[in-house]
Formats: structure tokens, sequence, C-alpha cells
């Protein structure tokens, strides 16, 4: 195949174009070669890769006054237009009077500057009247015009100064240029023909038997394809949708509650004293709005919380106040919706999880920000002990791909025993993955709760972080798509 036939007919109309004009700008180009603008540069730049054209994109500067600059270029700059005013020591309590308070501070420092005038005992003490500075000369030739950078050469460094001062912008004007090649006029001089050309084959010409006699654009078939790519759910919602199937298969309920919760759902039907550190401002988001507490249980919660109700319990002691526990805050774990699910059906079975966001102020960093999916779950049923709880997390672990489950014995107000699950991942060693336990009695008793409560809060994105092969928590989080687009597709 020749030159001439792997050429479209667009591209042989831009190169008869250039071979009475070899050099254009890309309009002069659409006007000769009777192309949509859009059209001849898209021909020029597949013209270019076959080296028959140069496309050069070249940056002009200029500059001109701002509307400041005008203003100063028409009565002077602050400081020629104090120098002017004075020509002995003069208090500058009284420029300031005489020029505005701001003036005088700009012109201050200037006069300083270009030795105009010193300060002396709070007086303006002036020098002998100083000949017009670059900077004038320079506002003076940009007053209404706008210059080339080449134009202004010699003006290099004052124009720095002139354009921090905000007196002068800088603005560029883009310039592209289409030129032939050596190569490309002897293609033009070769007698091109622009034939119609036929970029589809349908049925219809098929039928006719008009493709016999038509022309058909060329293919480069070496060329390789631009990559496509299709929709997919992002990798983070999957991980999320494949937890979520994981419990309902094992016949858990799914629920939701409220983003803002009260302090009595959010830690004191949980058992944690109200001087505990995590109410404090750096753990928790606290609102200024308050909420009505139920009734039904804050008689028990407050006992509870001050000698430990009706069982063997001591309680935490002290008054427990009831404004502390209507003040709104941000959840800082979803503990707070399953703990109200549970108040809201006391009686076994209830198998319940939630997947939901919780909200801690943290400092961003690569494994903290301030707002976080957690994973919560709770089994409530007669006989339920410990072994039913570690049982049920290492199901799930394993069926998310986790072959490796232990559990590290931990600390939690309101659960006892409990324990910190911990997966093996190959080149990290052993990693934890949240807390969990058999909520005490403290918690269950004042909600009229009877039977064992296996519960647990599970960090979702560490988990995602293993599972998606991430250094940095940020990343779930960025709209990166390169990452969106290379992510593995996997099934659930």
């Amino acid at each position: 195949m020749n030159s001439q036939q792997t050429l479209t007919s667009h591209e042989k109309a831009v190169l008869l174009a250039l071979k009475d004009s070899p050099k254009c700008t890309p309009e002069e180009l659409s006007q000769t070669s009777k192309l949509k603008t859009e059209t001849a540069m898209h021909a020029a730049f597949l013209l270019e890769d076959k080296g028959y054209v140069n496309v050069e994109d070249s940056v002009v500067k200029k500059y001109g006054l701002t509307s400041e600059g005008e203003e100063y270029a028409k009565n002077g700059l602050p400081e020629r237009q104090i120098i002017d005013s004075i020509s002995e020591p003069v208090p500058i309590e009284d420029l300031k009077q005489r020029f505005s308070p701001m003036m005088v501070g700009i012109a201050t420092g200037w006069l300083l500057r270009k030795g105009w005038a010193v300060i002396d005992n709070g007086q303006m003490v002036p020098f002998s009247q100083p000949e017009p500075g670059i900077d004038e000369v320079l506002l003076g030739r940009l007053e209404g015009k706008t210059l080339s950078f080449e134009e202004l050469e010699n003006f290099e460094k004052v124009l720095k100064d002139l354009i921090k001062r905000k007196l002068v912008y800088e603005d560029e004007d883009k310039f592209r240029t289409i030129e032939i090649t050596d190569e490309g006029l002897d293609i033009a001089r070769s007698g091109l023909e622009i034939q119609e050309e036929i970029t589809q084959l349908t049925s219809r010409l098929l039928k006719s038997g008009e493709w016999k006699n038509k022309t058909f654009r060329p293919y480069d078939i070496s060329i390789p394809p631009k990559p496509v790519y299709g929709g997919k759910i992002h990798p983070y919602q999957r991980l999320l949708n494949q937890m979520r199937h994981i419990f309902l298969e094992m016949g858990f309920t799914e629920i939701k509650g409220d983003i803002v919760q009260s302090s009595f759902w959010n830690f004191d039907t949980l058992f944690q004293p109200q001087d505990h550190p995590a109410r404090e401002m750096q753990d928790t988001f606290h609102l200024d709005s308050t909420a009505q507490l139920p009734e039904e249980y804050m008689s028990k919660v407050c006992a509870m919380h001050e000698y430990g109700g009706e069982n063997e319990s001591t309680g935490w002691g002290g008054k427990w106040c009831e404004e502390i526990a209507a003040k709104n805050v941000l959840r800082t774990h979803t503990t707070s919706v399953t703990i109200k699910y549970l108040a809201d059906n006391p009686q076994p079975p209830v198998k319940a999880f939630c997947i939901d966001r919780a909200y801690r102020r943290e400092t961003i960093d690569p494994t903290h920000t301030p707002e976080f999916e957690q994973l919560e779950g709770v089994v409530m049923d007669k006989d339920m002990s410990f072994a039913n709880l570690l049982g049920c997390l290492t199901e799930f672990y394993h069926r998310m791909g986790f072959e490796d489950v232990r559990f590290r014995p931990g600390y939690f107000p309101y659960t006892e025993p409990s324990v910190e699950p911990e997966v093996y991942i190959e080149g990290m060693g052993w990693v934890e993955l949240g807390g969990a336990g058999i909520f005490r009695k403290e918690v269950t008793e004042p909600l009229g709760i009877k039977e064992p409560v296996l519960a647990w809060g599970l960090g979702v994105s560490r988990v995602a972080m293993l599972k998606l092969g991430l250094k940095d928590l940020r990343e779930l989080y960025r709209s990166d798509i390169d990452w969106l687009r290379q992510s593995e597709v996997f099934r659930l």
C-alpha cells in the first residue's frame, strides 16, 4: 500500500491546502481546505504522526496595567505623589491627614527602599527631588496599551516588582501553526485525488452492490486501539456489598439509624461513665442541640451508673446528669444503632448488623479520617456463649478470604469478656481488625434484655486496605479515575 492509499480524504484536503500555503494557522487551514477547524486540525495531527506536517504551539506573554496601575500611571505612584508634595521634614501624621493612611503606609516603604527619604522622630525627611524611576517609565509605556515580553525585555526586573505590587498583570496569547514538511510537500505535488470514502459497510451497500464501485477509508490495523473501560461499582462499595451479603446469607437482619444520636444512646446505655475521655472534644463531635430522653429507660440507666441498679454491680458512683445524657453528638460508633434496636426488640432471638458511617475528631493521616465505615453486629438468644461469638466472627473472616484468624484478649467498657480479632497477612503478620465481646449486664438489664448478647464492631476501612492492597486510607475516597479503571472486578 503506497502512502497515498493510507491517507483519508480529510488528510488529502489538508495536504493540498498546505501545498499552496506551506505554513498557516488553524483558521487559515480551515478556510483553504474547506473543512471545519476541528476536522482540519484532527487531520493535521494524523499527518504529523506520519511525518507529513509539523504542528507547533507557541505562547506569547503580554503585559498591561491593572486599574490601580492605570491610576498611578496618570497621577503618579504613591511615593512620587508624597515626595513631590514636600520639600522639608513633615510629620507623618500630617501626611496621613493630607493623603489616606493606606497610601502613606504604602509610600513610606517605597520611599525608604528607593532612598528618596528617611524617617526621623516621626517625620518624613525628603532628599533632593528624584528623577523618574525605571518603574515610572514602564508605567508610562504601558498606559492604555499591552506590550509583549520582547518589547519589555529591558524592564524584566522592575516588571516583576510591579506585578508583585499588583499594578501590572501578565497574560498569555497562545498560537498554533501548521507547516508542511518536505516529504508532505512531495506527496501533495504527486497528484492527490480526493474521492468519496466509505467508512462503514452497511446492508444497503451490500444488497445494492454499490460497494463494488466505492472507495473505502483505509485503516492501519497495526495501531493499538484505545483501551475501553466498562462501568463498574467502586471497589470500596463492592467490598461493603460483599460484607453485607455475607451477613444476610448468615441469617442476619440489616438495620439503619440516625447519624445524630443523643449521648444517652451513644454513651450512657453502653455504661460509659459521663466523665469518660471518649466524651471529650478530641474524640467526639458535640452538637449544640439536645434530645428528649426515653422515660422508660432513663431511671434504670441512671441507677446503674450511680450505684449498680438491682444487680451485684457497684456502678460508677457519683451523680448521673440528665443534661449531659441529653446532649446530641455525631455518633462515634454504630453501636448506638444496635443498642437502640435491642431496646426496641428485647425478646430473643435477634440477629442484626449495621454497616454505616461513624464520626470521630481524628487528625487525617494515612490510617485515620474523621469519618469512617464501621460494621456492627449483635446476636441475642438463649444460651449464647463466648464460643458462639468467636465462631461467628471466624466464619465471617473466612468468607472474606482470610484463612488464618485468631483472637487476642481486649478491654471495652461495655463488654466482658472482650477480644480483638486478628487476621494473618503475608508480609505484615497479624493485623487487628476491630473489637468484640459479650455485653455486660450493666448494659442489657436497664433495657429489659434478659438473654446474653454477642456484640462486635469491626473496622471496615482497614479490611478494605488489606483486600485492595492500599497503604493510605484516603485513597478509598479519592476520585482517581486510573485506579478505578484498573481495579479488579470480583464476584460477590
